[in-house]
């Protein structure tokens, strides 16, 4: 009996030792050093809006006692410099609205923290004022929900939107008939349509995908995708040019439309939003904002408005039916130098001159 009470213990003592303390994880837990705190803008405040060519006022606070051993500041990523106290002076460029994004960090015992704001720069030339005179009429079809619009060798080219009821069309101006269609699928709600190279490109609203087409034939040739909305599209020729109703516009190439490039709008007031169906005329970028009777013409290489149109009257009272939207659609005739614009569910498409104001 003691000689199998020995074997036992023996066993058991071999069993703990499989198990070394050597040969276990190690639970034993690292603290994990505080984050730094050191540094905070304290002007400007974030969302700020200035005027392109002003002079900025930066200055950052300390957030405890402890000095940092150098601040480096950097404007959208790039470094402008290296500061020993706590402010300097940011010197924009007149001309040149937008957003800057303007981050500093801290260093200290070669850890760092990092402090991010954004301001906007607004332009600082006042929009040039434009009214309008009506050359011509022409019938439109009161039921084409207008999203995109283009003239194009004798006949305008319209993309249609709504859901279930989203189309390409090839129209006669003369009467508005409908000489050639294609539907969208029930899923897709239709927006801004773009020629490039014998080549028809439309956008959807909020499915991320465009659609290409032979301009001819009117023949689905592929699809693109992006991840903002879509509204309005045209082209400089080389570019697509696409708006998402924000204050962005994006150039986008023709073959995969990946970004190239992007400006933002501003006036002298802001930002302007909402811009909606875009037409390229003599190289500026014309675009309606959505919900207004209000045109802007764009510096496609700065984002500066440079004109304000104002259409409001353009559909006469005798001339609504009751259930039109608003205005939306633009095309233009480079050959015989005519505007055309229309709305949603209009009546009618108006050939214009822009009149600029004294």
């Amino acid at each position: 009996m003691l000689q199998r009470i020995s074997i036992l213990l023996l066993v058991l003592a071999v069993a703990c030792t499989n198990g070394r303390k050597d040969q276990l994880p190690d639970t034993t837990s690292i603290p994990a050093e505080n984050p730094l705190h050191l540094i905070r803008f304290d002007k400007p405040t974030s969302g700020s809006i200035f005027t392109a060519g002003e002079s900025i006022d930066i200055t950052i606070k300390l957030t405890d006692t402890i000095q940092p051993d150098s601040i480096v500041f950097y404007r959208n990523s790039e470094r402008i410099q290296k500061v020993s106290n706590l402010s300097f002076i940011l010197q924009t460029q007149a001309g040149k609205p937008g957003t800057i994004q303007l981050n500093a960090t801290a260093w200290k015992n070669g850890r760092r923290q990092t402090a991010s704001i954004s301001v906007k720069l607004k332009s600082n030339t006042k929009p040039a004022s434009y009214s309008y005179r009506i050359v011509k009429a022409y019938p439109h079809d009161p039921e084409a929900y207008t999203q995109g619009l283009f003239y194009h060798n004798g006949y305008l080219y319209e993309g249609t939107g709504q859901q279930g009821a989203s189309s390409l069309r090839k129209v006669e101006l003369e009467t508005g008939k409908i000489l050639q269609s294609v539907n969208l699928s029930r899923e897709y709600f239709g927006e801004g349509i773009a020629i490039l190279d014998d080549k028809i490109y439309q956008l959807t609203w909020t499915n991320g995908t465009g659609f290409v087409y032979d301009a001819a034939t009117f023949k689905p040739l592929n699809t693109f995708s992006y991840t903002t909305q879509g509204w309005g599209l045209t082209t400089n020729g080389n570019e697509l040019i696409m708006s998402d109703g924000s204050n962005t516009i994006y150039f986008r190439e023709p073959s995969g439309f990946s970004e190239l490039r992007r400006i933002e709008v501003f006036d002298n007031n802001g930002p302007v939003k909402m811009l909606n169906e875009l037409e390229y005329i003599d190289g500026k970028i014309y675009a309606n904002v959505y919900l207004t009777d209000r045109i802007v013409i764009i510096n496609p290489e700065t984002g500066v408005v440079e004109g304000n149109i104002d259409m409001q009257g353009l559909l006469t009272t005798a001339q609504r039916t009751g259930k039109e939207d608003v205005l939306n659609g633009i095309a233009y005739d480079p050959n015989g130098k005519r505007i055309f614009v229309t709305g949603k569910l209009w009546g009618k498409l108006f050939q214009v001159e822009f009149i600029k104001k004294k």
